[in-house]
C-alpha cells in the first residue's frame, strides 16, 4: 500500500495522476513509482457511534491529537471489528486481545490513511502492534503491485533485544510471502545478508543497518514505510547521525510514510521529526505533550529506604514473600546497576534455592537470548538484569520489578518498572533506595507524585530538588538550545 498525497488520502475524488518525473526514482523504472492504494474507509459502525462516546474515550485515556491538516477527522478504532475490511487475513492473532490499546486505537486510522504519525505514550502501551499492523498491510499492497522482491519497510530500534522482540511480534501477523529480516550487531553478517535477499520488511538496530548499507548489502531506495521506535532512547545513545545517514538513502518524505514512537518528547526528538517527516499527526496518550517522562499509573510503586549493607538481606526477604509457595513461578525481574553486581546478585539468589537466570553486557548474544527465552517462557521465573533489559522489552506477565540498585537516571527507572503493568494489566515495582542515590531523590519524588503513589518520609528527607540531567559529552554545563530562535547581534564599542 503505497502512500498517496495528503489530499488524495482525505478526498479520493480529488486524486489526479501526476507527471511521471515526479513519481519515480532516478532509475526511471515504473516499478519505482508509488503504488496505488485505496483510501482508508472508516467502518460504517464506527461512523454511527455517538460523538459523545468518542469524546469520552479520548477524555478517559487523556488523549491529545494534534493534526496540522484540517482535511481529516478520523475516529479512534475502539474495537477490532472496526478495522479495515480489506485486510481480514491479518487479524487472526488479535483474537487473544479484548480490544485495541489507546495508542493503537488512535494512531491506526491515520496510519492506515498513509499519514506520518508521532506517537508519545508510556512503556507497555502496545506500540509495536500500533505501527506493525499498518506496516504489514502496506507491504502486502506493495508486493501485490510488484513482482520483484524489494525492501518496502524499515523499523529502526535502539537495542538488539528490542529488534528481536519486534521481529517476533510481526512474524505472528505476517502471512506467507512477506519476508522479514532482523538485523543487529553481534550476529553473522553473512546470515543477515541472506535474509535480506528475501525480505520486504527489515527490523534493525542503527549501527548494523548502517554497516550493511555502507558495503552495499542493502538498498533502501524503495522504502515506503519507516518506523523509528524508542526515538528518545536512540538519541540518548548517540544514534542521531546514523539515523540521518540511513534515512538520506530512502525516498524523500513526500514519497515515504514515516512513523515515530517515543516515551518522551524532548526538543532533540522534535528536531529529528521535523527533519524527515511531513505534516505528522501527533498523538499523546496519558498526559500533556511535554518532555517530562511519566510512569505507568497501573504500576504500584513501593520505595524502601535501606542501608547499603542491608540490601541482600532485604532482597532475600522480598523474594521469600513474592516467590514462594503458590507464587513460586511468578515472573520477577531484578535490576542491578553494574555487570559485576548483577553477577554477584544472581549467584546470591541461586545459592538461596531460587531458579534464576541473568542478562548483562558481559554475556554473548547466544547466552543473552537463552536467558531471555527461559524467562519469557516461564522456565526460569527470576531474571537478574542490568539496564540492557530495561527498554522496550515486552516480557509477558512480569508480576514484580525489583530494583536492587537505583539506576543513573529517573528516566531509566521509569523504563525499568515499565516491564510490568503492560498491555492494560496492573503491576508492582519495589525499589531499594540508599543514601548513595540521594542525588536522584527529587526526580523520584516527582515520578511518584505524578503517578499518585505514596512518597515515604525517609525519601523526602534526602531532598526534593531535581538535579539537571547531564549531557553525555558536555556534563552539567550542557544546555539544550532552541534552534528556532534568531541569533542575537552583539555590538562592541569602537
Amino acid at each position: 500500500m503505497g502512500k498517496r498525497s495528503r489530499n488524495a488520502e482525505s478526498n479520493p475524488d480529488q486524486a489526479r495522476p501526476k507527471k511521471r518525473s515526479k513519481e519515480v526514482f532516478k532509475e526511471g523504472s515504473k516499478e519505482d513509482a508509488k503504488p496505488k492504494q485505496a483510501p482508508y474507509v472508516q467502518a460504517s459502525d464506527l461512523d454511527a457511534l455517538p460523538q459523545s462516546e468518542i469524546d469520552e474515550f479520548l477524555k478517559s485515556n487523556t488523549t491529545q491529537v494534534t493534526d496540522p491538516s484540517t482535511n481529516e477527522t478520523l475516529r479512534p478504532i475502539t474495537s477490532f471489528s472496526y478495522l479495515p475490511s480489506d485486510s481480514t487475513e491479518l487479524y487472526g492473532p488479535l483474537q487473544g486481545f479484548s480490544k485495541p490499546t489507546p495508542i493503537q486505537s488512535v494512531t491506526w486510522p491515520f496510519l492506515f490513511a498513509g499519514r506520518d504519525v508521532i506517537g508519545v505514550a508510556e512503556t507497555g502501551s502496545g506500540k509495536t502492534l500500533a505501527f506493525g499492523l499498518p506496516c504489514i498491510r502496506k507491504v502486502l499492497s506493495i508486493n501485490a503491485s510488484h513482482s520483484s522482491s524489494r525492501i518496502s519497510a524499515v523499523i529502526i530500534t535502539p537495542t538488539r533485544e528490542l529488534a528481536m522482540q519486534i521481529y517476533d511480534q510481526l512474524v505472528k501477523f505476517t502471512p506467507s510471502g512477506v519476508g522479514i529480516a532482523c538485523i543487529y550487531g553481534g550476529a553473522s553478517k553473512d546470515d543477515q545478508r541472506r535474509a535480506l535477499k528475501k525480505a520486504s520488511v527489515v527490523v534493525a538496530t542503527p549501527g548494523r543497518l548502517k554497516d550493511l548499507q555502507s558495503d552495499d548489502s542493502i538498498s533502501l531506495k524503495r522504502v515506503k514505510y519507516l518506523v523509528l521506535d524508542e526515538a528518545d532512547r536512540m538519541l540518548d545513545k548517540g544514534f542521531e547521525q546514523d539515523i540521518k545517514d540511513i534515512v538520506s538513502a530512502m525516498p524523500s518524505s513526500d514519497k515515504r510514510q514515516t512513523v515515530m514512537f517515543t516515551a518522551t518528547w524532548p526538543m532533540s526528538v522534535r528536531k529529528l521529526a521535523a527533519t524527515f517527516m511531513k505534516e505528522p499527526v501527533t498523538v499523546t496518550i496519558g498526559g500533556d505533550l511535554s518532555s517530562d517522562i511519566r510512569a505507568n499509573t497501573r504500576i504500584k510503586q513501593i520505595v524502601e529506604v535501606v542501608k547499603p549493607e542491608d540490601k541482600e538481606y532485604k532482597l532475600l526477604g522480598l523474594l521469600n514473600q513474592y516467590q514462594r509457595g503458590k507464587n513460586a513461578m511468578d515472573k520477577v525481574l531484578v535490576f542491578c546497576l553494574y555487570k559485576k553486581e548483577a553477577t554477584r546478585i544472581e549467584r546470591f539468589i541461586r545459592s538461596k534455592g531460587f531458579k534464576v537466570a541473568g542478562i548483562h553486557g558481559d554475556m554473548n548474544q547466544t547466552e543473552r537470548f537463552k536467558s531471555l527465552d527461559a524467562f519469557k517462557s516461564g522456565q526460569v521465573p527470576l531474571l537478574v538484569a542490568t539496564d540492557v533489559a530495561a527498554r522496550g522489552l515486552d516480557i509477558p506477565a512480569v508480576k514484580l520489578v525489583l530494583n536492587v540498585t537505583f539506576p543513573l537516571t529517573v528516566e531509566d527507572y521509569v523504563h525499568r518498572i515499565g516491564r510490568t503493568g503492560r498491555a492494560g494489566s496492573t503491576g508492582l515495582a519495589i525499589t531499594l533506595f540508599t543514601e548513595n542515590d540521594k542525588g536522584l531523590s527529587g526526580g523520584l519524588v516527582n515520578i511518584l507524585k505524578g503517578a499518585n503513589q505514596e512518597v515515604p518520609d525517609a525519601l523526602l528527607k534526602f531532598g526534593t530538588t531535581v538535579k539537571k540531567k547531564q549531557h553525555d559529552a558536555y556534563g552539567a554545563f550542557f544546555k539544550e538550545g532552541d534552534s528556532t530562535k534568531a541569533a542575537t547581534k552583539i555590538k562592541f564599542d569602537d
